[in-house]
Formats: structure tokens, C-alpha cells, sequence
């Protein structure tokens, strides 16, 4: 095979993800223009590739909605992804142990380069921080697991991050420039990262790195209570030491 077929082999399946990825928790039904706006692909192009991944199952048109919708063929292939992760299984009853306790949520996330998902949820019994589904994506400034994940970055990723932040929003990359100051005396003093409520004001978090990558993989463990919730007050005193200690046997566990 030439190396200009290969060349069209790759666009053509960058441009297809380019249409999934456009699909997320907040917008999971998008029309043909949705789309169009969103890759800025050509008419007979995206109808091309939306007609390819229909057939794959990757995709759905919904003639109820007349918008397009993620298909089924997702779903399946993000199975064979949570299976490899082991270390779900030996954390996820401490955490909801832990999510019982404090009767608030415990969050673990795994992330790769740029991308940082959520991969386990324990919620505890009368629990009211909002639930987010397996799979989506965090973000990397404004809560305590993406600011815990930056600092656990090596030192050239994380320069070369903010300085792509720089150049594309200069005022959010000085915010979170004094934000990871502040995480980093917040890991030296208490061993965790804090949310100081950027993303959700009613809902503090705190978050620990896994003080080594798996598999290349980061993994950061992080709890949410809301600022009503008794617990809200031991953030410091309770609420941090058990994560540490969550945090450490699962690395025992690990042989970390």
C-alpha cells in the first residue's frame, strides 16, 4: 500500500473520531449542523463518515430526536478498557467503605498525557455531590483530582501544558499557575490536593496522587462532601488521613 493511501487511511479515521468526540455527558445528541460546526468537516464528508459509523454501530440516527446519538458500539468497546484496570477491584470496596463512612462520594480517575477520566464512583448512603457517569472526562484546573494529576505530570508535561494554556487563554493560565502553588503547599502540609469549590461551589473535594504510574497510567484518588456536610469541617483532621490511608493500601495492595 502507497504511502498517500496510508495518509488517506489515517485522515479518514481522525476525521471519524473527530464526530465521536464531539459527543459528550453534556451533549449527547447532536444534529448533522451540530456536528458540521463542531468538526468543520465538508456536507458530503461528514455524511460520508456518519453514514460508516451507523453501520459500525459506533453511531445512531434517531428519527425520534432527527439528531444523531451515540451507539451501542461504544459502549462495548469501553468495556475490554475497565476490565484491564485490576486496581478498580481492589479499591473500589474501601472506597465505598470510606463513601459509607462520610456519607458523601469517592472518586478514582486514571489519566494518560492530556486525557484524565473517571473510572470509579462510590457513593454513600444519603449522598447529595452530584453522581457523574464512568468515562468522563475531568478537568485539569479547576478540581482537585485534575490539579493533583498536573503535579504528579513529569515536570517537561506539565511546563509544555501551561504553556499551550498560556498561549491560548493567558488569564486562565495565570488563575491556575497560583492554583497548583496552592496545591503543591496544600500536598506538603496535608498530603492533598483541595478543590476550594472551583467547579462545584457547594461541593468541596480532596484529591491524592498514587505516588507511582501504573502501566504509564496516573490514578488519582479524591472524596467529595458537600459544604453543609458535617464532615466538611474535617477535611484536614479526618477526611484526608483515611483517603492517604485508602490511597497507600491500595499501593500496598499494588506492591507500589
Amino acid at each position: 500500500m502507497s504511502n498517500e493511501a496510508d495518509a488517506k487511511l489515517v485522515s479518514a479515521l481522525v476525521r471519524g473520531i473527530s464526530i465521536l468526540r464531539c459527543f459528550d455527558h453534556k451533549c449527547a445528541e447532536l444534529s448533522a449542523r451540530d456536528l458540521m460546526e463542531r468538526t468543520g468537516l465538508p456536507k458530503p464528508t461528514l455524511f460520508r463518515l456518519t453514514e460508516t459509523l451507523c453501520e459500525l454501530g459506533l453511531l445512531r440516527y434517531s428519527e425520534r430526536l432527527s439528531k444523531y446519538v451515540p451507539g451501542l458500539g461504544l459502549l462495548q468497546l469501553s468495556s475490554p478498557v475497565l476490565t484491564r484496570m485490576a486496581l478498580r477491584q481492589f479499591a473500589r470496596p474501601q472506597m465505598q467503605a470510606l463513601a459509607d463512612l462520610i456519607e458523601g462520594q469517592v472518586q478514582l480517575a486514571v489519566g494518560h498525557r492530556r486525557d484524565l477520566c473517571l473510572v470509579e464512583l462510590a457513593n454513600g448512603m444519603g449522598n447529595s455531590v452530584y453522581r457523574p457517569e464512568i468515562g468522563v472526562r475531568m478537568s485539569l484546573s479547576r478540581t482537585a483530582t485534575g490539579r493533583a494529576y498536573l503535579l504528579a505530570m513529569a515536570e517537561d508535561e506539565r511546563a509544555s501544558y501551561l504553556r499551550e494554556l498560556q498561549t491560548r487563554d493567558p488569564q486562565r493560565a495565570d488563575w491556575l499557575a497560583q492554583r497548583l502553588t496552592t496545591a503543591r503547599e496544600d500536598i506538603a502540609r496535608h498530603g492533598f490536593c483541595r478543590s476550594h469549590g472551583d467547579l462545584h461551589g457547594e461541593i468541596e473535594s480532596i484529591a491524592i496522587p498514587m505516588s507511582q504510574p501504573q502501566d504509564g497510567e496516573l490514578w488519582i484518588f479524591a472524596v467529595s462532601v458537600p459544604v453543609f456536610s458535617p464532615h466538611y469541617s474535617k477535611l484536614e483532621t479526618d477526611l484526608g488521613p483515611r483517603l492517604r490511608t485508602l490511597v497507600r493500601s491500595v499501593e500496598s495492595v499494588l506492591g507500589v
